[in-house]
């Protein structure tokens, strides 16, 4: 038997050994083995060892040159190959077969493949937004002058903390749960939303790079100071200003805005005023929305008008701006283990002077409804302050679905705030949500939600108490399951921390925006009118939501007298 020390699979035959020579040491040594004189085995021994190393170490110096002179050979090659791929687009007639690798290269955008060829991959391609930089008195001029944004409420208390205002206190710890709870204004997200695009990772000051320009305009901000001025004049005046400097900048020019977007902190109603006419007090709002540079850009905000192709809604800001991940987990887990004893409720303020309205309607069921199923939180000035957090967050949290019907106008923030709270939202009209936040909710809305026809209700064919005992207890439990997996979408996070590992509003939002001005500049370089473009003012919620303008159930919801009731 060959010793141990070389192995019970060793082959004398081996290419790399000397087969006569190494039979002799091999037998010499084979017969020291045992023998008293064990120096002399262990020198045999060594000797064999010595001549593996040393022969080991040529061949790996011979095959370290012969890999150098490979990738030499190798990379000549690539550069062969790209040069093919350039004769093959100048002559098409060339039969060059081009390799995928090299081909997806060549496709990629300019700046991504210099990092690429360095060996690191442009994580931010497609998604750099550039940031104009307005004049200060369409934004920050506004925040040092706080104390005149609104006549009745003390807004530069409300917009400190970067716009999430005062810190929430709180000492009911079964209704709040952390340290990320603010006293939040429904209409300060134009602050809340540029701070947190001072985050965003993908920033650049180079246009040529940008996939998106952002102006930093507080338009909600600026109306709110004039809504209830009879100067029309002075409610137009800045976002005239404002359209009139987007203009005449150079990076207008070259998509005519249609790369641009911003953020409005308001409802689209604020933008609309119909008349032109400035001299007297001529409707409500300004007329922001009418100036044709405002309809070429992407305007978000809290509530869309289902007849325009140019606004996306996005969500109202609730009270709760996570600093982390772990955070939002924690709170969706404590709603998870919420007990509800109210099958439905409402808060909101009786309309006694609408005898139409349908608030009057869900409010006189609630009161009737047997063994206390609904609550009822009555929010008429001086009877509950639903101004508090605690009041409606306790409410939800205490309910299995929450109605939402319209307020003043389609959507409410309540809405938002009933998501948070893990209680299932009950729609009367699809443009409360369905047709509103098409890129923060499933358009699956029956998995997350309950719609009952406003009509149906007014007609006494059905009551919602009766609707929803329809309703499988096994497809509540995953309803509600739904409405809380929901929570990260709906809420902005803390821009006064870095947040990794979920996507908040602000997040889903900007990535809605870079898919849809990436559709628009790939149409508009191909020389042609999507279709989108092509899409009835009228017919914009219908293409937005279902994405074709075939006859739908809906449409009696949006004729033309649509409106709230």
């Amino acid at each position: 038997m060959i010793p141990s020390r070389f192995g019970p699979n060793h082959d004398p035959n081996h290419k790399f050994s000397n087969p006569k020579t190494v039979s002799k040491k091999v037998s010499h040594a084979y017969k020291l083995v045992g023998s008293n004189d064990k120096p002399v085995a262990a020198v045999k021994c060594c000797s064999i060892s010595w001549y593996v190393v040393v022969t080991c170490s040529v061949l790996g110096l011979l095959l370290l040159l012969f890999c150098l002179n490979s990738s030499l050979f190798f990379s000549n090659d690539i550069n062969l190959t790209l040069d093919a791929v350039e004769n093959a687009r100048k002559n098409p007639s060339t039969n060059v077969k081009v390799i995928p690798y090299v081909q997806s290269l060549d496709q990629q955008p300019a700046e991504k493949l210099d990092e690429q060829n360095a060996g690191k991959l442009d994580e931010c391609a497609g998604k750099y937004i550039y940031v104009l930089d307005v004049p200060s008195e369409f934004n920050s001029d506004l925040l040092e002058n706080c104390s005149v944004l609104s006549p009745w409420t003390d807004m530069c208390q409300l917009l400190k903390n970067s716009g999430l205002g005062p810190r929430l206190d709180f000492s009911d710890e079964n209704v709040f749960s952390g340290s990320d709870w603010f006293t939040t204004d429904q209409f300060s997200l134009e602050v809340i939303f540029h701070n947190r695009m001072k985050q965003y990772k993908c920033l650049t000051n180079d246009y040529s790079k940008a996939s998106a320009v952002f102006v930093p305009y507080y338009s909600g901000l600026d109306v709110g100071r004039y809504l209830w001025n009879l100067n029309a004049t002075l409610r137009d005046a800045t976002s005239v200003k404002m359209a009139k400097y987007l203009s005449q900048r150079p990076e207008w020019k070259v998509f005519g805005g249609r790369d641009h977007f911003l953020i409005v902190g308001r409802i689209t109603w604020d933008f609309r005023r119909q008349s032109e006419n400035t001299s007297e007090y001529s409707g409500w709002g300004n007329r922001l929305f009418h100036i044709p540079e405002i309809q070429n850009m992407t305007s978000l905000l809290l509530e869309l008008s289902p007849k325009s192709k140019f606004e996306i809604a996005v969500p109202y800001p609730t009270f709760f701006h996570p600093s982390s991940e772990n955070e939002v987990h924690i709170w969706q887990e404590k709603m998870r283990q919420k007990r509800r004893p109210y099958l439905f409720s409402f808060a909101g303020a009786p309309r006694p002077n609408l005898k139409e309205s349908i608030r009057n309607v869900i409010i006189k069921e609630c009161l009737a409804s047997e063994g206390n199923r609904c609550k009822f939180v009555n929010c008429k000035p001086n009877v509950t302050d639903c101004s508090k957090p605690e009041t409606v967050m306790k409410l939800f949290q205490s309910s299995v679905f929450c109605l939402q019907p319209p307020g003043d106008s389609y959507t409410r923030k309540s809405i938002f705030d009933t998501i948070l709270a893990g209680c299932i939202p009950i729609f009367l009209h699809p443009a409360s949500a369905y047709v509103q936040y098409i890129w923060h909710l499933p358009k699956d809305y029956s998995s997350y939600s309950v719609f009952i026809p406003m009509d149906e209700l007014k007609n006494g064919n059905i009551t919602i108490e009766k609707r929803l005992l329809q309703i499988p207890k096994k497809k509540v439990v995953a309803m509600r399951e739904e409405v809380i997996k929901l929570i990260p979408r709906i809420v902005y996070a803390n821009p006064n921390s870095k947040v990794d590992g979920f996507e908040d509003a602000f997040d889903v939002a900007v990535k809605g925006v870079l898919n849809r001005v990436a559709k628009f500049k790939s149409e508009m370089e191909g020389g042609k009118n999507g279709t989108f473009e092509s899409v009835p003012d009228e017919l914009a919620w219908k293409y937005n939501f279902f994405g074709d303008l075939e006859n739908r159930e809906w449409d009696k919801y949006f004729g033309d007298s649509f409106g709230i009731q």
